[in-house]
């Protein structure tokens, strides 16, 4: 499983990508986690809110950034 978190880096992105690391482990996973702070190349997914969350190549999240039991979830589907 491929996992991007897309943002400029504020205090929500941070949030979401320290969320999404800790459902990474509690879900077992083998994913890797890869932040992506690059204007241009978030734009390529076509998000106007961040924080993002892309599952492999899908945007999951936008805008918001889900507890961790909810990206668990996410994870696990």
């Amino acid at each position: 499983m491929d996992i991007k978190v897309l943002g400029t880096g504020c205090a929500s992105c941070q949030t979401l990508e320290r969320r999404v690391h800790e459902a990474v482990e509690q879900a077992g996973s083998d994913a890797s986690v890869e932040k992506i702070e690059d204007m241009q190349e978030i734009m390529q997914y076509n998000v106007m809110s961040m924080p993002a969350l892309v599952i492999d190549g899908e945007v999951e999240v936008a805008g918001q950034a889900p507890s961790v039991n909810e990206l668990t979830d996410l994870l696990s589907a």
